[in-house]
């Protein structure tokens, strides 16, 4: 039998195989946004509204007037379409410390900045992390505050608004096309509308595009919404080139005519590419 000895020393003579090389290093994660999802999203802007194009006039509704609805506003005001928003509840109530303890606030005058400072001297470390002080960070980029649907008065000026994010067009107080986020909401704004009596005597369309309110979703949901809203901007543009524009705030005239025919057909062209949002539509006046 050989050495044993020699056998050791012959194999530390040997080469030492190479080491294979460190594995890549991991993609970065892409920097956390205003509303607790990542940016990528937002780096897509999507189609936009010409400055030379008739727009349409939006409005976006959810309950506390602060995730979804707002996530839409920015959404449709980055594609240039005219966008004010609201919610429908009676007070806004965002997450607390637990289930039972909600942070309650009212509409239209505690303002966004507020409820952020109150938030972050109440539990920064905690409203970090459920995504609330972000979300309040990006709406307050938006506008200044809240505000109820119930209390909107349609056809009165909005001119205290004009430093709100889709302000342009949204002077007079009337929109053409209102989004709710959800059916509860949807069913409110209805009947607010109804209860206000179409004094105007002015059509307005009301979709539901039914979003779960967190903000991933709401992303989600607010970029299909944005996809609806130039769907239905793009035809209505064309009628009022084809007839003019002739009686379309009254609701009458062909191209008011032909426009609301197509509605229904976008609708469900658009549903067929966003599926997992499902949509209602309903016609109500101011």
């Amino acid at each position: 039998m050989s050495d044993p000895r020699l056998r050791a020393r012959a194999q530390q003579q040997q080469p030492l195989a190479p080491a294979p090389p460190p594995p890549p290093p991991p993609p970065m994660e892409p920097p956390v946004a205003l509303d607790g999802a990542n940016n990528a999203a937002h780096d897509d802007q999507g189609a936009t509204a010409s400055n030379s194009d008739f727009k349409l006039k939006f409005c976006t509704v959810c309950a506390s007037n602060q995730n979804r609805s707002m996530e839409a506003h920015l959404q449709l005001a980055a594609a240039n379409l005219p966008t004010i928003s609201f919610g429908t509840g009676s007070l806004v109530r965002l997450p607390g410390p637990s289930i039972t303890q909600p942070n309650v606030y009212k509409f239209n005058n505690t303002t966004y900045e507020a409820i952020h400072q109150e938030l972050s001297n109440q539990n920064a470390q905690l409203y970090t992390a459920n995504g609330l002080l972000n979300m309040l960070g990006r709406n307050l980029t938006i506008k200044s505050y809240p505000e109820r649907f119930q209390d909107w008065v349609p056809g009165k000026p909005r001119l205290e608004h004009k430093d709100d994010q889709g302000y342009a067009g949204t002077e007079s107080g009337v929109v053409d096309v209102i989004i709710t986020c959800e059916e509860r909401c949807f069913d409110a704004v209805l009947e607010d509308l109804h209860n206000k009596g179409g004094r105007m005597n002015r059509p307005v369309h009301v979709f539901n595009v039914d979003i779960r309110d967190n903000h991933e979703e709401a992303l989600v949901g607010g970029k299909g919404i944005r996809e609806l809203a130039m769907m239905l901007n793009d035809a209505a543009a064309q009628e009022m080139e084809t007839h003019g524009d002739s009686g379309w705030d009254s609701g009458g005239g062909n191209a008011r005519a032909g426009f609301d025919e197509r509605v229904p057909d976008i609708l469900a062209a658009w549903q067929e590419k966003w599926p997992n949002l499902p949509a209602i539509w309903s016609l109500a006046w101011f």
